[in-house]
């Protein structure tokens, strides 16, 4: 609208959709609530006036969604992108557990390219690397054989390396096949792929998350396991909890490279709105390098800051002179003993000075940014510590819910058989006449139900069961085992009956994949 009131007409983009072949012409008109096509001699084709601002903010809206829901943000309650939950998930279908061998990197990006994730096998394989990287993930869910890269290099190509399942990713992806999860269509319909994993433990927390979107992004910081599950335990007992009580579990991020964190405010910031910002020092020690020189080595390093990438920067400021005391500095950072670079200093200054100064003009410190935002039911989200902590544990009480119904079901399905085989093993000989003299299955059937008062399901197992092992059955066996399933579904009735049950299931549970996988905290806070 211009000041004068006059408004320009609105454009206008002409669509030709062209049908070459009359007999399979596209429908022009409808008649009567009937589609009609072309009359003969007519031209198949239809031209059609669309909105350019309306076709332009529909086709951007559906890239967008497309971008943040299948690609760029995580899911707030496994914390996995969806290329990295079908990664797990595809190499748990091809039965590449910790206690197999390692398969060609290239075979698992194939499985899930072919199958689940329709995208480039580049794609597929940094994802897979990323997740076997101890220098990128705190608790990695890859256990990765060969050469998967550095801080200053990347891996190898995925025809070189091989790969399987770390044993933290079966707490991952384990249970998925009792119902715990929903499942939906992959891309071509043919196959089923899970809309989210079981999860035993808030991954999203203890691994971080980086992406890009359309409009938006997250960055979030990894955190150490054992302060997590602690959180938890917590916030479960208490859930009325204060993100300050929740801090006296998790006082801030925990990098897998270590370092220190400094300007804890920004820490306290992420965790109460979901965004705020830190610095992260690298880790070094003062001492003699010489017999007759001291020097500074760095021993830790900020998250995803190379040996070399240092050393470049620090050879660059020296040489412009905007640090001086520096005599030379070295390397000796390998695959076994971690980061070690050795600056050498001059006689007769002072260590401290120059270490503020590196501080400052090299990347030996950092910011980090935080900003929490994943997806709650379907939606992006900016979410706060108290808020990531609590999704997972509702996602686990349903997970909990689901499982213990579905082995409710499947113990009942079982106790019926059983018993169905305790009556049928009583008079053995008379089922095995029954069997014998009927003309088919369905009279058999209907015999062995009149006889022994079975139900239609325990009379065709009956039925199904060979001869042989059916007469080799045990009735002790067999009430042994109806005692144990009576037991379990007397457990697992009680326990979804007691929604403080459950939650306490989910505690112990996560409490265990602590004690299982927790290790010490690397990052030091300042």
């Amino acid at each position: 609208m211009c000041c004068d009131g006059w408004r320009a007409p609105s454009l206008k983009l002409i669509i030709i959709l062209a049908e070459f072949r009359p007999m399979a012409a596209k429908t022009t008109k409808t008649t009567k609530g009937k589609a009609t096509g072309p009359k003969p001699g007519e031209h198949p084709g239809k031209i059609v006036d669309i909105d350019v601002s309306s076709e332009m903010s529909e086709s951007f809206l559906e890239y967008a969604y497309s971008v943040i829901y299948s690609r760029a943000l995580p899911d707030a309650r496994d914390g996995l992108k969806p290329v990295h939950r079908r990664i797990l998930h595809q190499m748990s279908e091809m039965g590449l557990r910790p206690e197999r061998g390692h398969v060609k990197s290239a075979r698992v990006v194939g499985e899930v390219m072919g199958k689940l994730h329709p995208h480039g096998d580049v794609a597929i394989y940094d994802a897979l690397v990323r997740m076997a990287q101890n220098f990128s993930m705190r608790l990695p869910l890859i256990d990765g054989h060969g050469n998967f890269g550095s801080l200053d290099a990347g891996p190898a190509a995925m025809r070189y390396t091989e790969a399987r399942l770390a044993t933290p990713a079966m707490a991952m992806v384990a249970e998925a096949d009792e119902n715990t999860v929903d499942f939906g269509p992959n891309y071509d319909g043919q196959l089923a792929e899970p809309l989210v994993l079981p999860a035993a433990f808030p991954n999203l927390l203890v691994n971080g998350a980086t992406g890009i979107a359309v409009g938006m992004a997250t960055n979030m910081a990894p955190h150490n396991l054992t302060e997590v599950v602690a959180a938890t335990k917590y916030l479960i007992e208490n859930p009325k909890a204060t993100t300050k009580q929740l801090m006296k579990f998790i006082p801030g991020p925990d990098f897998p490279t270590g370092g220190q964190l400094v300007d804890m405010e920004g820490v306290t910031d992420a965790y109460e709105s979901g965004k705020g910002a830190f610095k992260i020092r690298a880790t070094v020690e003062v001492g003699k390098v010489t017999s007759r020189k001291q020097g500074i080595i760095v021993k830790e390093l900020p998250f995803n800051v190379g040996p070399e990438k240092i050393v470049e920067k620090i050879a660059e400021v020296v040489k412009n002179k905007k640090v001086q005391g520096i005599s030379d500095i070295v390397d000796l950072s390998d695959g076994k003993t971690g980061t070690n670079v050795v600056i050498e200093l001059k006689n007769g200054y002072e260590p401290d000075e120059i270490l503020e100064k590196l501080y400052k003009l090299t990347p030996m410190e950092q910011q980090f940014s935080i900003n929490a935002v994943a997806l709650v039911g379907g939606k992006p989200q900016q979410l706060g510590l108290k808020q990531l902590l609590q999704v997972f544990i509702d996602h686990r009480i349903e997970v909990v819910k689901r499982r213990s119904e579905f082995r409710k079901a499947k113990a009942e399905a079982r106790l019926l058989l059983v018993d169905g085989l305790l009556k049928a093993i009583i008079d053995i000989d008379k089922v095995i006449k029954i069997i014998r003299g009927s003309e088919d299955a369905s009279a058999a059937k209907d015999a062995l139900i009149k006889n022994f008062k079975l139900k239609e399901e325990q009379a065709v197992y009956i039925l199904d069961m060979p001869l042989r092992r059916l007469t080799k059955m045990s009735k002790l066996e067999l009430d042994t085992e109806q005692k144990e399933l009576k037991k379990t579904i007397a457990e697992l009735t009680a326990l979804l009956k007691s929604e403080d049950s459950i939650k306490a299931k989910v505690s112990e549970e996560v409490s265990e994949v602590g004690k299982n996988f927790g290790t010490a905290r690397r990052s030091k806070i300042a």
